[in-house]
């Protein structure tokens, strides 16, 4: 062979590497750029590599209006340090689930925790999924994310029949044991029934639950037979139009062949309302639906009323939770104007014998329980404010007093957000959170308190044992 033909070889051969080099860069500066902005992975690179990076640099890289860069491997190193690393006992999992109206992940953490692989994930709203992709590991191989589950369920189109829908769901939602979801609370109403409704061909909850994102959750247990489900929602679930929508939800359930945990219990005993405070420092009650496929007759023994075995030995104070103040930005504490505007307005209300007003939270007391986060907490910080020594007497003397307005309140960081709500604790792994505070808040405030299903999943894997192996005995027998 000649030096020539081989030299023609070694070219191709070293284009074709570079060609795959940087398709393989590309791929994963994309899968980066789904969850951070593109000036922050910018900044990033900029201090690893020789490259002069900048966003404009990359937006152009990504546009394809330059020839791209080859990544160092330094530069390589770092993005794929800033995506998720699979969980210890990747790939050896020991059931699969899905994780619907997802949020930032506070429900799939538990069961990831016992051993679940995720192999679905819905989720419609863009800020959260960055911050759901930040943390959560989703393997290319084995997990689908989808958003707007209409899109799967079919259940925006009239022109579908119900064994169409069936059909597409059980195409694309992968087979699992377990489901997750805590869909939003809507109210069930008859006067929106679609063509099909009024042709006559809908029936049961196909009819009684239409136009609600329930009816979604719905349609997916009855195609994907999961083993088990774990349903989330508000606690004032039960009474929402006037117990219609929490009846309308539980006859679905039990006509889709599932025994729904505590059914039967109702009042202030109820074991399906689980309040966050017996974990976290923060009162936030929600309704847990948790329901076994009846033929498998799995259920047997279980009761929310044991989540008490796994209520932690000490709860963890407020005070635990915070960052100290002197690593605390400025911009965390209430300007003059707004602390002025809250504290007149809890006046005026309590005036009137009304409970209005804002949430002061004395860190020093160990005993201390917030209220509730929610997710216009990003508006004023009110229902949750830290006391940093202002003094109330001398407030009521003179409120402008300069020496007192140094120790206004402040609301809490993101990070402290996330560790009242379990995502993180202050001596672990911090919870990456790429979207601006405002997001955060709303996505803190609409998410659940991590480890009361940390627990749910621990008092459930037994039954998810014994489901897995009814499943693996039938299909041996097949």
């Amino acid at each position: 062979m000649s030096e020539l033909v081989v030299a023609h070889d070694l070219f191709k051969q070293s284009a074709g590497e570079t060609k795959n080099k940087k398709n393989s860069d590309r791929q994963l500066i994309e899968k980066i750029l789904e969850i951070y902005s593109q000036k922050y992975v910018a900044e990033s690179l900029r201090n690893v590599g020789d490259n002069d990076w900048s966003r404009e640099t990359l937006n152009r890289w990504i546009n394809d209006k330059c020839e791209a860069k080859l990544l160092t491997a330094g530069e390589v190193y770092l993005l794929k340090k800033m995506l998720p690393q699979p969980p210890a006992n990747h790939p050896n999992y020991e059931f699969r689930f899905i994780d619907l109206f997802a949020g930032i992940g506070g429900i799939r953490k538990g069961f990831e925790a016992i051993g679940g692989q995720c192999v679905f994930t819905s989720e419609w709203n863009k800020e959260a999924v960055r911050t759901y992709k930040a943390n959560w590991y989703n393997d290319e191989k084995s997990h689908k994310f989808n958003s707007d589950i209409r899109e799967i369920t079919l259940s925006n189109r009239d022109d579908i029949s119900e064994s169409e829908a069936y059909e597409f769901i059980n195409e694309k939602i992968p087979d699992h044991d377990v489901l997750l979801a805590g869909f939003p609370c809507q109210p069930f109403s008859l006067a929106g029934v679609s063509k099909k409704n009024s042709l006559g061909r809908a029936h049961g909850f196909e009819c009684d639950a239409q136009g609600t994102l329930f009816f979604d959750v719905a349609r997916i247990i009855k195609s994907k037979k999961p083993s088990l489900f774990v349903l989330e929602n508000v606690k004032n679930l039960k009474s929402h139009d006037k117990g219609k929508t929490f009846r309308v939800i539980m006859d679905t359930l039990d006509e889709l062949g599932y025994e729904v945990a505590d059914s039967a219990i109702s009042g202030s005993s109820d074991p399906k309302i689980i309040d966050g405070k017996n974990f976290l420092p923060q009162h936030r009650e929600r309704i847990v639906l948790v329901g076994f496929r009846r033929d498998l007759k799995i259920d047997k023994g279980f009761t929310l009323r044991n989540i008490s075995d796994f209520f932690p030995p000490k709860r963890p104070s407020f005070k635990e939770l915070l960052d100290h103040d002197n690593d605390v930005d400025s911009k965390y504490i209430l300007s003059p104007r707004l602390w002025d505007y809250l504290y007149k307005y809890a006046k005026k209300h309590a005036a009137k014998g009304n409970g209005f007003g804002f949430g002061l939270v004395n860190p020093n007391n160990v005993d201390t329980v917030t209220r509730t986060l929610s997710a216009r907490y990003y508006k004023d910080g009110s229902e949750i404010l830290i006391d940093r020594g202002w003094d109330h007497e001398l407030g009521e003397i003179d409120f402008y007093n300069a020496e007192n307005m140094q120790n206004r309140p402040r609301r809490l960081t993101p990070h402290e957000c996330a560790r009242l709500m379990g995502f993180e604790t202050p001596d672990g792994k911090p919870f990456n959170i790429p979207v601006s505070d405002m997001q955060s808040y709303k996505q803190f405030g609409n998410s659940v308190v991590v480890p009361v299903f940390e627990a749910v999943a621990k008092l459930l894997e037994p039954y998810i044992q014994k489901a897995v192996s009814i499943k693996k005995r039938n299909t041996i027998q097949k």
